[in-house]
């Protein structure tokens, strides 16, 4: 059995993910932006071994603690293709609040795939914004695609709002409604509840 925990991270409170197995206590992290102490004392506090880093996508604020984690486990790093030079460059910043993040490791070129996700391609937020769907356990994760009442900006380099809308239209609405949706900022929600936002033109 999976089970999830969310621990919300840095000064915007950013959604960083540990999802593992039960049985196995074997765990992967998703979208460590910050707070590494904090990520690292919740897996000792559950005896996890982490297998490994993914990215939803490579914000600035969703791979801060990345450096710290990987010297601390020695753990692969995923990031979807369309965001690998997003990941190392050094315009992944927001100053003056937010600088890039130093000391990144380099990006494995194989994904890691524990638990039977599925990758699903929701570009828009950024050019690889990726979501990863679990089917039996009926949850997906979205990153900054889709969260709970709202959508992602797309006024960064790299964002397009028409593709975002057609990631969340045509890919996460294609899900059943009653997926939980945990995003990367923000509480949790159901895809049947984010259709009903009139954003997207339905009744």
């Amino acid at each position: 059995m999976l089970e999830l925990q969310r621990i919300s991270v840095g000064s915007i409170d950013e959604n960083c993910y540990i999802v593992w197995d039960t049985d196995t206590r074997h765990c992967v992290i998703f979208d460590p932006g910050a707070d590494a102490p904090q990520i690292i004392r919740a897996l000792s506090e559950r005896k996890l071994t982490p297998d490994g880093i993914l990215l939803t996508h490579a914000h600035f604020d969703h791979i801060g603690a990345v450096p710290a984690l990987v010297k601390e486990y020695g753990i692969p790093v995923w990031c979807p293709p369309g965001d690998r030079a997003l990941y190392s460059s050094p315009e992944n910043c927001m100053p003056p609040w937010f600088s890039a993040v130093e000391n990144l490791p380099a990006l494995s070129e194989g994904a890691p795939m524990p638990f039977g996700y599925e990758l699903l391609a929701t570009p828009g937020h950024t050019p690889g914004s990726s979501a990863y769907y679990f089917p039996e356990q009926s949850f997906v994760l979205t990153g900054d695609t889709l969260f709970a009442g709202s959508v992602g900006r797309t006024d960064f380099p790299g964002g397009s709002e028409s593709a975002l809308r057609r990631s969340i239209q045509e890919v996460l609405f294609a899900l059943p409604p009653s997926t939980i949706v945990y995003p990367g900022h923000g509480p949790r929600t159901t895809i049947g509840t984010e259709k009903m936002d009139p954003y997207f033109g339905q009744d």
